[in-house]
């Protein structure tokens, strides 16, 4: 893959109208957390298993974005899912856990808690990612960017394209939007910017007729950078590890602190 710098298209005259908002997916519009908790063993504790789904959720990003500094193809995000996780049981404090996973040691041992619930698989906590709930104020806000604003509604992020389209419908988000683009599909990850251009090619839209939505600095540093307007989107599950001062500072047309209410008068104030 390569590393150089892509241009954004320049197109003179055109107008500066926001068209198009694209939407990070996991995380800004969807409970990944929630989800990923539910499908650990309750054998674990609760608030165990939340600390896992949050480091679980941290390697993951680690790993995609080593994966995207070597110029590695996007992989299959179960594959990804499930050699993280199983990383993750490697290590301290998790390491003590891994036998609540029916075949984390290679064993096909069961294990029960006190309710009489059998331990779910590996495999079953990877399948837990492609069952999600939306956050309550994503659907409102997707709904009155179409009726009042007319503009193009579009999922652009890592992962597979039969992932988005389970989340879409598990989520009651099927029929919002006009496209689902993901890193599968565009051959690329973000925050690389060739996945911003393909995208944005595909849809014949300007980076400045264009708005980045997303719960992840990086992402919205890269569409940043390659010309679109962003909005930061504050989620408690996301961007752990992040300044939000440094956030304030970066100059992201506005920072949502509210999930996504007032993203409609956001938009508008962008032209």
């Amino acid at each position: 893959m390569s590393h150089e710098r892509i241009s954004p298209p320049t197109q003179l005259g055109s107008p500066r109208r926001i068209k198009a908002v694209f939407f990070d997916f996991m995380g800004t519009c969807l409970d990944w957390h929630s989800s990923a908790v539910s499908a650990l063993p309750r054998t674990i504790s609760e608030v165990a298993r939340s600390k896992l789904a949050l480091d679980w959720r941290r390697e993951f990003f680690d790993e995609l974005h080593a994966r995207s500094g070597q110029g590695l193809a996007p992989e299959d995000i179960d594959i990804t899912h499930r050699r993280t996780l199983l990383r993750i049981l490697g290590r301290e404090p998790y390491r003590e856990y891994s036998h609540h996973f029916q075949g984390a040691d290679g064993s096909a041992r069961l294990t029960y808690d006190n309710e009489g619930y059998n331990s779910p698989s590996v495999e079953s906590a990877v399948a837990s990612w492609y069952r999600m709930s939306a956050w309550p104020d994503v659907l409102p806000a997707l709904t009155a960017l179409k009726t009042e604003l007319g503009v193009e509604l579009f999922v652009l992020a890592n992962g597979t394209t039969r992932l988005q389209l389970d989340l879409v419908r598990s989520s009651g988000l099927a029929g919002t939007f006009d496209m689902l683009f993901s890193s599968e599909l565009l051959g690329v990850y973000k925050p690389e910017p060739e996945a911003y251009a393909k995208a944005l090619r595909l849809v014949q839209v300007q980076p400045d007729q264009a708005v980045m939505v997303a719960a992840h600095a990086y992402d919205l540093r890269a569409a940043r950078n390659f010309g679109m307007n962003t909005i930061y989107v504050s989620r408690w599950t996301d961007d752990v590890g992040e300044n939000m001062d440094d956030i304030r500072r970066e100059n992201n047309a506005f920072l949502s602190e509210g999930g996504m209410l007032g993203l409609v008068d956001a938009i508008k104030a962008l032209g």
